[in-house]
C-alpha cells in the first residue's frame, strides 16, 4: 500500500484539499485495513477516482483514498452477459477490455477518464430515450462498508442495501468491485449536424423517439446548435484519423480554448465568439465501435453544473433559459448540453421514477459562473430540477429530501453501513444534515 501525502485537487481547479495520508490500496484487504485503521483512530476518509465532480464529494483533508491500483477485469460471465471489474477501472481502459472479449456497455457519457465506481457512485448517464445512467448497468457491488466488513450485494441478495448503492456518492462504504450487465460489441453510426435552436426544440421529442442516441448543444446567443446523433449499424467502421484528430482534438480542444482564452480577458467578447464557436459546428458523420465512440477529448477545463428534469420539461426550460439570456446578458460562450435519458428505481439517481431530460450549463475555467449558475438553477428547480451529484449546485439536505422519495431510506442505510460516520467530509455532511 503505498502512501503519499499531497495536496489534491479536482479536474477542473474548482476544488482543492491537503489529505493527511493518501493511500493507493493493490488488494480488498488493504482497503479493509484502511477502514478499520480510521474506525479505531477516529479518523474520517474518504475515496477519489479521477477527480472529474465539480463538487468536493471527494475531497479529504484527512485520509484520501486512490483505487487506481485496482483496475482491470476480474471474470466475465459469458452465459450471463455479465463482467466483474475493479472499481477503479477506468471508462477508457474499460470499454477496451470488454471489446477484447466481444462484449460492451450498452450507453456511456461522453467523457472516458473516470473510474466506473465514481460515475455510477454520482449518477453519471448519456444520452438516449431508451437508455438508462450508468448505474442501471449494475447487477452486483463488493463493498467495503464503513464497518470494514466486505459485502457482496445484489439486487436478491440486499434489496434495499443495492438499491442505495447503485448511486452512493461514496457515502455508504468503499466499492471495490462492480458487476456489470453486458451486451455484444456493437458499432454505431454518428451524425453531427447543424439546427436552428427554435426548429430543434420543435423536433426533438421526435429526434429522441426517432435515435438510439439524440442530443443538442445550444451556443448561447446563437441560433444554430449543433445536433448530435448515434445508431446501431453493420458498415464498417471508419479510416480517418487525421482527419478525426483535427475536427476532435485540434479544432474543438485546441482552437475553442483560444477562443476561451480570449472570453476569459475580454469577457464582453462572450456572445460574438458564441455565436461565431456555432457557426463552426462540425457537419460530418462516422462509424465505429461504440466504445470509441462515445467518449471525446475534453481538454478545455470549464466549471459545470447539470440538472435532471422531468423529460417533458426540456422544451419550456431551454425557452425560458433563452429568454433569461438574452435579458441578462451574462458572459457566457461555452454550449448548453442537452440530453434524454430513461427513467429508473435507483433511490438517489436524480432519474428516479421519471423519463428525464438532463439540462447542463458550463463556464470557462478562470471565468465567474456564480451568478449566471444561479439564475439558470431556480428556473431548474422550478421544474422540479434535481442535480447531478458531480456537478455544481446549491441543495443542502432539506431541499434535497422534497426532491427524493427514497431519501430517508437511503438515510437509514447510511446508518446501518457507517454508523460511525467515517465517510463523511464537510460536503457530505452538508447533503445529508449529518
Amino acid at each position: 500500500m503505498k502512501r503519499n501525502a499531497a495536496g489534491w485537487s479536482n479536474w477542473s481547479g474548482s476544488v482543492k484539499a491537503s489529505p493527511r495520508e493518501v493511500l493507493l490500496p493493490v488488494s480488498i484487504d488493504e482497503v479493509t485495513t484502511a477502514v478499520l485503521r480510521c474506525r479505531q483512530e477516529g479518523r474520517r476518509l474518504r475515496v477519489v477516482g479521477s477527480g472529474h465532480s465539480f463538487t468536493a464529494v471527494a475531497a479529504s483533508d484527512d485520509m484520501l483514498i486512490s483505487l487506481d491500483q485496482l483496475q482491470g477485469i476480474v471474470e466475465v460471465n459469458p452465459e450471463a452477459g455479465t463482467a466483474t471489474v475493479w472499481a477503479g477501472t477506468k471508462l477508457k481502459r474499460l470499454g477496451e477490455e470488454l471489446f477484447g472479449h466481444g462484449l460492451a456497455q450498452e450507453n456511456l457519457g461522453d467523457i472516458d477518464v473516470q473510474s466506473i465506481a465514481g460515475a455510477i457512485s454520482t449518477g453519471t448517464h448519456g444520452t438516449g430515450r431508451g437508455l438508462g445512467t450508468i448505474s442501471t448497468q449494475v447487477v452486483g457491488v463488493t463493498v467495503v462498508t464503513g464497518q470494514g466488513e466486505v459485502l457482496a450485494c445484489t439486487a436478491e441478495s440486499h434489496p434495499e442495501w443495492f438499491k442505495a448503492l447503485q448511486v452512493s456518492l461514496g457515502a455508504l462504504g468503499i466499492i471495490v468491485q462492480v458487476t456489470l450487465r453486458l451486451r455484444p460489441a456493437y458499432k454505431l453510426e454518428y451524425v453531427s449536424s447543424r439546427m436552428p435552436l427554435t426548429q430543434c426544440l420543435q423536433e426533438s421529442v421526435r429526434l429522441a423517439e426517432e435515435n438510439r442516441h439524440f442530443e443538442f448543444y445550444w451556443f448561447p446567443y446563437a441560433d444554430p446548435c449543433q445536433i448530435k446523433r448515434m445508431n446501431e449499424t453493420d458498415m464498417p467502421p471508419s479510416n480517418r484519423k487525421v482527419r478525426d484528430y483535427i475536427g476532435d482534438v485540434v479544432v474543438e480542444n485546441a482552437v475553442f480554448g483560444l477562443l476561451s482564452g480570449i472570453c476569459r480577458r475580454v469577457p464582453k467578447s462572450s456572445a460574438v465568439i458564441s455565436r461565431l464557436s456555432a457557426s463552426q459546428v462540425p457537419v460530418g458523420r462516422k462509424v465505429q465501435y461504440s466504445h470509441k465512440l462515445f467518449a471525446t477529448a475534453r481538454l478545455v477545463r470549464f466549471n459545470e453544473m447539470e440538472y435532471n428534469l422531468p423529460a417533458e420539461a426540456m422544451v419550456p426550460a431551454i425557452e425560458e433559459m433563452r429568454e433569461t439570456m438574452a435579458r441578462m446578458k451574462f458572459r457566457v460562450h461555452f454550449p448548453v448540453e442537452c440530453r434524454y435519458v430513461r427513467g429508473d428505481d435507483i433511490w438517489l439517481s436524480p432519474s428516479y421514477g421519471r423519463d428525464s431530460a438532463y439540462i447542463a450549463v458550463h463556464m470557462y475555467k478562470g471565468m465567474p459562473y456564480e451568478a449566471y449558475f444561479a439564475t439558470m438553477e431556480e428556473i431548474f428547480l422550478r421544474y422540479g430540477g434535481r442535480p447531478h451529484w458531480g456537478k455544481l449546485h446549491t441543495l443542502n439536505s432539506g431541499r434535497l429530501k422534497e426532491r427524493y422519495p427514497m431519501w430517508e431510506a437511503f438515510h437509514r442505510v447510511r446508518t446501518n453501513l457507517d454508523p460511525d460516520r467515517i465517510l463523511l467530509n464537510p460536503y457530505i455532511e452538508k447533503l445529508f444534515d449529518a
